[in-house]
Parts: structure tokens; C-alpha cells; sequence
């Protein structure tokens, strides 16, 4: 493994005292980015490559608070080209400066480690190609984001302009956008506000979490359907943290259906759930084009619908019984 001839320090924290020197320097390098697995840091650790308190020490030497480690950052992989590529688009909208995407669950948004293809940007590579020039071309026409597994409206801009109108309206908090979820349990009150700030989750670094000094977030709630030990919701975040929703829900106890990572490991319940229920709705926006505000809809998605049919048969069948 080439390692470059850079090398990073680090004092270990309190928070981190007792921590595994492998699991640590995994979460360290993860936290920069370099994408690093553990298997790989254990492998710089036996070839003496990093030192605690400038001695070499084993992968499941437990470090302490004050700890000062030093190691090198692994090359990455060269960023592979980025290619356009022949991929059926939902458009829903569509003017000189910005298209609007109905985005299916499964599709990462732009090409990064793991997934080089396949992506929202070589579809939009393919179908707008112009695009190209439209910010870094990994991230052609890209102004937000949705998870992998999160379907829904997704704007894309089409010129350099657009782009830099519409993350002014996302800075200034003009944009509004609406979700729909199922979680489970119900919220404490049919509609509330979560105010709470988001940052790194200081025991999984490659998760966020809701931590005192973390950025300012706020989503409000407003609760459709209550399904006893499941609630169907609706969700308007108001500031765009990474994975601010899901963060959110959690926090008060009702996480999203199907939603692995921040909710159950393994889904239980009376109706088979496909994947993580969370569906970016609506999208309303200035058209940087026209000057004029747009609100576009992606209907629920068929899998997502049958979720909830399967639950309002249940629930009929509850209330024939008694």
C-alpha cells in the first residue's frame, strides 16, 4: 500500500479514551475523508506505521486521554471519469435553467467511492449534456441532495446561473420542501417542532447525531394517519443538515420504517417494508428562468403505497373485529 509522504497528528480526546487504536484511526480518517477501512488501518498499524506517544503499538492497544498519535494518510484511488450514461430520467418540470426529477429509491445522486456509476450525474450528463460545465463535473447541475434509499423531487440546474441562484435560495432558506414518512411509534403531539442541533456522532463518525454543538437544525411534524404502532407523517425541515429527518425523527423516539442506521436494525411489524419509507414530496422554489415560484409533487411511490394500503386493511380489519 503507497502511503503518502504527508503525516497526520492527533491528541485523543477524553471522549475517546479506552477506544481500540484501529477502531479510532478508522474513525480519524474516515472523518477526513480518505475513506479508509479498518482492515487497511490495521495493516499500516502492523507495519509500524503509526506511533502513540511516538511508540508503535498494536491495533487493540487502548488509547488514553492525551494520547498523541501520528500517522500517514493512504492515497485514495484516483477519482475515476466521470461518464454520461443512458439512464431513464422522471422529469416532472423542465425550463432554460433548472429540470425537476422524480429520483427513485436506489439511486446515489453523484459518483463517489463505491458508487462511480449509475448515478443521478451520469444520467443528467447523458440527457442535459451541457451540464458538464455546470459546477465540477462529478457534481454536474447538483444544488442538494437526497439519500440513496430517499425518493422524490430533486431540482437540477441546467446553466452555471441557475445554479448559483438556486444555492442562494437554499442559503437563505427560501426553498421549501415537504416529506413524507413513516415511523414508528407516534410522536408525542399531532404536530411539533424539533429544534435540535446536528453534528458528527462522537461514537460513529460516519453517522450524525443530535449533539450540543452541532449546527443549527430545525424540522416541524404534522401527523396524518396514526396506525397505533406505526404513524404516517409528514415533515418540513427548514434548515438542510446531512440526514437532518432521519436525525430528527429518531431523537424523538419515532424513527423512520425501514431506516437501518439511525432506526431498528431489523424491521418488525405486520407489513413488509421495502425499504426506508421517506419520500421528498414537494419542492417549491423560484424558477431562476422565469422569476416566477413553482411548487412541483412526486406522487408516493408504488412500493411506499402498498405499505400503506397493507396498513389501512390491517387497521380496518382491527375495527370489523371489535
Amino acid at each position: 500500500m503507497q502511503i503518502q509522504s504527508s503525516l497526520a497528528n492527533q491528541i485523543v480526546s477524553t471522549e475517546a479514551a479506552g477506544e481500540r487504536l484501529d477502531k479510532l484511526l478508522t474513525a480519524l480518517l474516515s472523518h477526513a475523508d480518505a475513506s479508509v477501512s479498518r482492515s487497511r488501518v490495521q495493516q499500516i498499524i502492523k507495519d509500524g506505521s503509526v506511533t502513540v506517544n511516538g511508540k508503535a503499538e498494536r491495533a487493540s492497544y487502548r488509547v488514553d486521554a492525551g494520547d498523541e498519535l501520528c500517522y500517514p494518510i493512504p492515497e485514495l484511488p484516483k477519482a475515476r471519469e466521470v461518464l454520461a450514461e443512458n439512464i431513464p430520467l422522471a422529469v416532472i418540470y423542465e425550463d432554460e435553467s433548472v429540470a425537476v426529477i422524480n429520483k427513485p429509491a436506489g439511486m446515489v445522486v453523484h459518483p463517489a467511492l463505491g458508487h462511480w456509476d449509475s448515478t443521478l450525474v451520469n444520467a443528467v450528463l447523458h440527457r442535459w449534456p451541457q451540464t458538464a460545465e455546470v459546477g465540477e463535473r462529478s457534481r454536474a447541475g447538483i444544488v442538494h441532495r437526497l439519500d440513496m434509499d430517499t425518493s422524490g423531487v430533486i431540482v437540477i440546474a441546467k446553466t452555471e446561473d441557475a445554479r448559483r441562484n438556486l444555492l442562494r435560495q437554499f442559503k437563505a432558506r427560501h426553498v421549501q420542501k415537504r416529506y413524507l414518512a413513516l415511523v414508528h411509534g407516534t410522536p408525542a403531539t399531532p404536530t411539533g417542532e424539533i429544534n435540535a442541533p446536528i453534528g458528527r456522532d462522537p461514537r460513529q463518525r460516519n453517522k450524525k447525531a443530535v449533539v450540543r454543538d452541532g449546527r443549527e437544525s430545525l424540522s416541524t411534524y404534522n401527523v396524518l394517519k396514526d396506525y397505533g404502532n406505526m404513524t404516517f407523517v409528514e415533515v418540513l425541515p427548514h434548515t438542510g443538515r446531512t440526514h437532518q429527518i432521519r436525525v430528527h425523527l429518531a431523537f424523538i423516539k419515532t424513527p423512520v420504517v425501514g431506516d437501518t442506521v439511525y432506526g431498528h436494525r431489523k424491521e418488525r411489524g405486520p407489513v413488509h417494508i421495502p425499504r426506508q419509507f421517506l419520500h421528498a414530496e414537494s419542492l417549491t422554489f423560484v424558477s431562476p428562468a422565469t422569476k416566477q415560484p413553482i411548487t412541483l409533487h412526486a406522487p408516493l411511490p408504488p412500493d411506499l403505497q402498498r405499505v400503506l394500503d397493507s396498513l389501512e386493511r390491517l387497521s380496518r380489519d382491527y375495527e370489523n373485529r371489535e
